[in-house]
């Protein structure tokens, strides 16, 4: 029974990837270019990508949030994207904030997913003491997107980010 549970998440995976592979095709390029520049898994920033915006880089949340990494205009002009519709624009600022959130949160991901969610000042006063439903399930989807990334990366030859 448990080699069938296995199958089913390989399959899953497997599905996800080649959807993921199809979405990703113009701009992992950017994704592999910024990840390497800040030394960042570009799995990650695939995570968050995946997570925020499931790769449309004209992507708006009902808060003000734009592009492929769902950044704010006040975060996307702080990180350098003029035009944060722009996907190299985006994935630039994108990456260059979770490195300073890294760096702040002295790279707990916990802390840093929910920084990039729920905003660093608010994370920073609460550190793991937050409550919030939507605050967690965002640091789980970003968690398990990026588990999922990594296996496929180390599983598949030329694992794509």
């Amino acid at each position: 029974m448990r080699w069938a549970a296995g199958l089913c998440l390989l399959l899953i995976c497997g599905a996800l990837s080649r959807a993921d592979a199809r979405r990703t095709a113009g701009t992992s390029v950017f994704v592999k270019r910024y990840a390497a520049h800040y030394n960042v898994p570009p799995e990650l920033i695939a995570a968050f990508i995946d997570v925020e915006s499931r790769w449309n880089p004209r992507a708006v949340s009902n808060k003000g949030a734009v592009g492929l990494m769902q950044l704010m205009p006040a975060t996307a002009e702080r990180f350098g994207a003029r035009d944060p519709f722009d996907p190299e624009q985006n994935i630039a600022a994108g990456t260059r904030y979770l490195t300073t959130l890294m760096w702040e949160f002295h790279g707990d991901m916990r802390l840093v997913a929910a920084a990039y969610y729920a905003g660093d000042r608010w994370v920073a006063k609460k550190q793991l003491g937050y409550r919030n439903p939507d605050v967690v399930a965002y640091v789980e989807s970003v968690r398990r997107r990026y588990q999922q990334r990594m296996w496929s990366a180390a599983s598949l030859p030329g694992g794509q980010p």
